[in-house]
């Protein structure tokens, strides 16, 4: 398949690209290289993709998904089976402080993905949603079923705008659309904005952690290949059901954030020092995803477990900055 991946430079971005090259697929990547975080990193993932076996069925653009001409000629050049759409502004607590970014990335430019799918004929786009999208909901685990009209924060509004912006233009023009609702990806290559990574820095560091909710916080903690896994079963699998889908993607499994953190201690080899705070503004005690829908229609089952998953991404970390 010749498949575009928008953030192809990005956490899962880069995963799901080499996953994708490495079971045969033509891959383009897009990415702005913006400087929300070390670009260097974002460089350091691309590079990783083009020195790979496969690089040669992969080609990276450097351009903004906000960019509505830069979009049109992208499709007009290219004829796509599949899109996923995994650019967007990230983070919740950094929408509090800029959410014009948000409104930018996270809608302007996922209408111009739009768009431009729908122009060209692409036959599945794949995008990326968030669990943020459930807020504080009551239920647990969370459905899709579940209601998902309180968001908490501009970003999970946005996420769900996504959605709700992909069933009409499935509706209008018989788009195939799924979104996938991410749980805490983290691993290897992940986010420098994300818990694990600031948790691993200050640590070793001998720096105190910030730990929200006196630590009374519930995660679904995901490894990275459990995600990429996830979505390449969803592009090879195409469109099942209805053309209309959004999927939770996780591991299904509820971890206690305190016990995140020891395991993370223990194979850094570094005791944390644990500063207790309140809740923070945007953010939800508990997040887990029942991904019971995901695995009978594709046959998903995550197999990386939290301390195994802890354990590889440590040992990347130490070795990356050491």
């Amino acid at each position: 398949m010749h498949i575009l991946i928008t953030g192809a430079a990005g956490f899962i971005g880069s995963d799901l690209s080499l996953k994708l090259l490495s079971r045969g697929h033509t891959v383009v990547g897009l990415d702005n290289f913006n400087s929300y975080y070390d670009v260097s990193l974002k460089q350091a993932r691309a590079e990783l993709i083009e020195s790979s076996r496969q690089a040669s069925n992969f080609s990276l653009i450097n351009a903004d998904i906000v960019d509505r001409h830069a979009m049109k000629d992208l499709f007009e050049k290219n004829e796509f089976d599949v899109v996923v759409n995994l650019a967007a502004q990230a983070g919740v607590r950094y929408s509090i402080e800029n959410p014009e970014s948000y409104i930018d990335s996270n809608l302007v430019g996922f209408a111009n993905i739009l768009e431009g799918c729908r122009h060209s004929g692409v036959n599945h786009l794949v995008y990326a949603s968030s669990s943020s999208v459930y807020g504080a909901n009551k239920n647990f685990p969370f459905t899709e079923k579940d209601r998902v009209d309180n968001p908490v924060s501009l970003y999970a509004a946005t996420k769900k705008a996504n959605e709700l912006m992909a069933h009409s233009y499935s509706d209008l023009y018989g788009m195939a659309c799924t979104g996938l609702r991410f749980f805490t990806v983290y691993g290897p290559w992940g986010r420098p904005d994300m818990a694990p990574f600031r948790f691993a820095s200050r640590m070793l560091k001998g720096e105190e952690i910030p730990v929200y909710n006196n630590g009374n916080m519930i995660r679904d903690f995901t490894y990275i290949d459990d995600i990429s896994e996830g979505v390449r079963l969803v592009i090879e699998g195409g469109v099942q059901s209805s053309a209309y889908s959004v999927l939770n993607i996780g591991r299904g499994e509820k971890v206690q954030l305190m016990d995140f953190i020891s395991a993370l201690s223990e194979h850094l080899g570094v005791e944390a020092k644990i500063n207790m705070l309140p809740m923070q503004d945007g953010d939800v005690p508990r997040t887990m995803a029942d991904t019971s829908e995901l695995r009978r229609r594709y046959g998903y089952s995550p197999s990386v477990s939290v301390n195994e998953g802890v354990e590889k991404f440590a040992a990347w970390y130490k070795s990356y900055y050491s």
